[in-house]
């Protein structure tokens, strides 16, 4: 298997001082998870994770407060390959490139902002901004927050949502003669991701990928989901960078990374683990904690979440617990049952209806509630038929 690993057919490209795609090693990344703001602590983590063997660490930025912290962060951060994410906030690219090797935008989020310029015209102008400071460009489509004109053209098919989305983009850079970009394609459903890549593999083989199961959640359930998708993907020669999403305290954010590179070990070797019947049945999704997270009970929650629901095991029910306000509520509707935590109170959702706001330390037996609700209805309709 380690000749699946070398036969990659992207275009090989340079952010800071790592190669990503062609024959380049399979690059393994993270992101830090303390708040950008707290300059610290951040340079403190990214040492952390490139001590750990990250070959780019991502930190995000949600306003332009920040911009001072992430330069002061470059500074001390000389031989880690920066990365940022532009989150909501890619009006202010310009002022962030100098101090990075690569920004990251979301299709998705580009609509909503500075309405009177197409989409064509923002994403010109970024690529203006990575040209003219020098660094890369990662397109991530997330399936939480894919772009409104790729939902409509393509109703009830999410997947060919995100697909034509990341093609549309790809094919921009391309009008405007940039190659230095990877593209994501992320669910937090290893399937959903396995398809989508090889869907996109095909369509666009030059292009790099960057490989992430997003919300893949708590150890060891977040790693098996990962691997699910990265093994068989990584096997197929698709697969550029990887980073693997879990669930855990800034202490152990570089597990992440180690358990990255135990996968490209793993493929390589051609040692695969085998879970016929993971997901059948209860799926608790948690995303990583990351500098969006507002109050770092989410973590706590999320564990305390999976130790209350182990009596629903058998039911196939999908809870998902999300970390903030920008991936939080889009990318809960599809669970059965989602929390998305704000700064003091959790947001408890069936689907995409509300049924309230809860205080952490309220919210589980409210949980509680809902999920023996859902068991009931599950079984009743089941008796029925």
């Amino acid at each position: 298997m380690d000749q699946a690993l070398k036969d990659r057919k992207t275009r090989q490209i340079t952010i800071g001082g790592t190669k990503v795609g062609g024959n380049a090693p399979v690059v393994v990344q993270s992101m830090c998870a303390t708040r950008t703001i707290d300059i610290d602590e951040t340079v403190a983590q990214a040492h952390q994770l490139a001590n750990a063997g990250a070959g780019i660490v991502r930190i995000a930025i949600d306003s332009e407060k920040e911009i001072p912290a992430v330069k002061e962060i470059r500074k001390q951060t000389k031989g880690v390959v920066l990365s940022v994410d532009l989150q909501e906030n890619y009006k202010i690219a310009d002022r962030v490139a100098p101090h990075v090797d690569k920004i990251r935008y979301n299709p998705g989020h580009l609509h909503h902002i500075e309405k009177s310029k197409t989409i064509e015209q923002k994403v010109k102008w970024l690529v203006e901004v990575a040209r003219d400071n020098d660094v890369a460009i990662r397109i991530g489509v997330n399936c939480g927050s894919v772009a409104p004109a790729f939902l409509d053209k393509y109703p009830g098919d999410q997947l060919a949502a995100i697909v034509e989305s990341a093609a549309y983009h790809c094919d921009l850079m391309d009008s405007f003669g940039f190659t230095r970009f990877v593209v994501s394609l992320k669910d937090s459903d290893p399937v959903k991701v396995m398809d989508a890549n090889r869907r996109f593999s095909k369509r666009r083989p030059d292009v790099p990928i960057h490989l992430g199961v997003t919300e893949a959640g708590l150890p060891p359930d977040g790693i098996i989901k990962t691997r699910i998708a990265f093994e068989k993907l990584l096997a197929q020669s698709i697969g550029d960078t990887i980073r693997v999403s879990l669930t855990l305290p800034n202490e152990r954010k570089h597990e992440e990374v180690l358990v990255g590179h135990k996968i490209i070990q793993d493929v390589a070797a051609g040692r695969f683990i085998s879970v016929p019947d993971f997901g059948a049945g209860l799926n608790i999704i948690s995303c990583p904690s990351c500098s969006r997270v507002e109050n770092m009970k989410f973590v706590e929650l999320a564990q305390q979440v999976k130790e209350l629901t182990t009596y629903a095991e058998k039911y196939k029910i999908t809870i998902a617990i999300m970390g903030c306000r920008v991936n939080g509520p889009g990318e809960t509707d599809d669970a059965d049952l989602g929390l998305w935590c704000g700064p003091t109170t959790v947001n408890l959702k069936k689907k995409d209806r509300k049924l309230g706001y809860y205080a952490y330390e309220e919210v589980l037996p409210k949980l509680r509630t809902e999920l023996d609700r859902l068991i009931a209805e599950r079984t009743s309709a089941t008796a029925a038929n």
